[in-house]
């Protein structure tokens, strides 16, 4: 009831961690949860304090903040799998919560990004020498937010147009051919636009922290803030895209 196979046959709205291990974990906690009072929404609003909190502990200098983070990060998309299984198995779902749920993770990815920029400037920060790397991490993470926003952009112009809402398959997702097609088929083998989600950004941000252990570790934030600002661009260009080249937004 809580994981029903449409939940957990989902393409894109289940992150990898979730179908590996998460959703084996999640009824478990969600038993707990049940016997307590908090509602789904109260679910969601914890999950939103972790993400934050997966942001804050980046701002931890050395490799302890950023091993934080990764824990912090499981930790999130743990309760943001059990939030929906307190609202199914309690009957509670509603709009508020799928508000609530967007709300938690467009903030973390865009929080995480702008952290990392703190990190790679350095304490104590100086301005405005440090200015080249919180503005780059304010790039990142405006581009991080904007690719997310697609997807809802999507759901927005079909709901305009009368369409009936998209299924999770990836016969409505996928390019109907061409370049574009073969392009999409060609990132499978360099996944990098999968890189901005809160998971892969603490586990990349953790690896920097390792090598910054023997080559120093503003070097090394600074050097995966750049090379994700531009590769973030070329995921947002090619999402878009994508998308027009879809079945998703015609009619």
């Amino acid at each position: 009831m809580a994981q029903p196979p449409e939940v957990r046959g989902r393409r894109n709205a289940e992150h990898w961690t979730a179908s590996l291990y998460l959703r084996n974990l999640s009824p478990y906690v969600t038993w707990v949860l049940l016997k307590t009072s908090i509602s789904a929404n109260g679910v969601t609003g914890l999950m939103i304090l972790i993400g934050w909190s997966t942001a804050a502990a980046l701002l931890i200098p050395g490799i302890w903040g950023p091993l934080l983070a990764v824990v912090l990060g499981q930790l999130q998309m743990l309760v943001d799998c059990c939030d929906g299984e307190v609202a199914r198995w309690r009957g509670t779902s509603s709009p508020a919560g799928v508000f609530l749920d967007k709300v938690g993770h467009y903030s973390t990815e865009a929080l995480i990004p702008l952290a990392l920029g703190i990190r790679a400037a350095a304490y104590p920060l100086e301005f405005p020498a440090d200015f080249l790397w919180t503005t780059l991490a304010a790039l990142l993470a405006l581009i991080i937010v904007l690719n997310k926003a697609l997807n809802d952009m999507v759901h927005v112009a079909r709901a305009n147009a009368g369409l009936p809402k998209l299924a999770d398959a990836a016969g409505e997702t996928a390019p109907r051919g061409g370049l574009i097609l073969a392009l999409r088929r060609a990132a499978r083998f360099v996944p990098f636009h999968r890189l901005y989600h809160s998971v892969e950004l603490t586990l990349i941000i953790f690896a920097a922290a390792v090598v910054g252990l023997f080559v120093g570790e503003p070097l090394v934030d600074r050097v995966v803030l750049i090379a994700l600002v531009p590769l973030s661009l070329l995921a947002l260009v090619g999402h878009f895209v994508a998308i027009l080249a879809s079945r998703r937004v015609r009619a």
